[in-house]
């Protein structure tokens, strides 16, 4: 069974990047036609579509956050990661990763996700 868990820094400080690493058990992050995002929601707020990585490596970013994100992939301990620099308080939230069959730009797309990560940016 597809299982993935987020793990990285709880307390980031503001202008720094941002890192969040995803590792999936139970299918691999290279099988074909598989998409593996990142999504957020701050707090009071829905959620938000960050970007993706696909199982042959291209990357996909919402236009809101393409100039200050990449996501990289590690495949020999099938992990996934999240880069966001310059972030400031407005970045606090839990970041999910999520994965799914389609390249979905939205977070209704993603079938299977992780429990959650919460990160707060503060000085």
């Amino acid at each position: 069974q597809l299982q993935l868990q987020e793990s990285g820094p709880g307390l980031v400080s503001p202008s720094q990047t941002l890192s969040l690493t995803c590792t999936v058990s139970g299918g691999s992050i290279t099988t074909n036609y598989n998409y593996w995002s990142w999504i957020r929601q701050p707090p009071g707020k829905g959620m938000e579509w960050i970007g993706y990585i696909a199982y042959n490596g291209v990357t996909h970013y919402s236009p809101s956050f393409e100039s200050r994100t990449s996501i990289s992939r590690d495949t020999t301990n099938n992990q996934f990661t999240l880069h966001l620099s310059s972030v400031t308080p407005e970045d606090t939230g839990v970041y999910y990763c999520a994965g799914g069959p389609r390249p979905a730009l939205d977070p209704s797309g993603y079938k299977k996700w992780g429990q959650g990560t919460q990160v707060t940016v503060s000085s």
